[in-house]
């Protein structure tokens, strides 16, 4: 009998080239989208990439929204 072993990835964000640590593995990526807005107000409306495993971390990226006011 073969032994199966479980690894749980953790999960880290990327937004405008900073890397932001996973604040609380226990939330859901969007409820941890709600817990950065006030440090980056700009999340709240980005794009959300991923996840993206980069072998043994789970890779969020936010890409901030690009378009034109007015």
């Amino acid at each position: 009998m073969s032994g199966v072993t479980v690894k749980a990835l953790h999960r880290e964000f990327f937004y405008n080239g900073t890397r932001i640590p996973d604040p609380a593995p226990n939330l859901t990526v969007e409820q941890v989208r709600e817990l950065l807005t006030p440090s980056y107000p700009e999340i709240a409306t980005a794009t959300l990439v991923g996840p993206e495993d980069t072998g043994g971390t789970l890779r969020y990226t936010f890409s901030r929204a690009i378009g034109s006011k007015g």
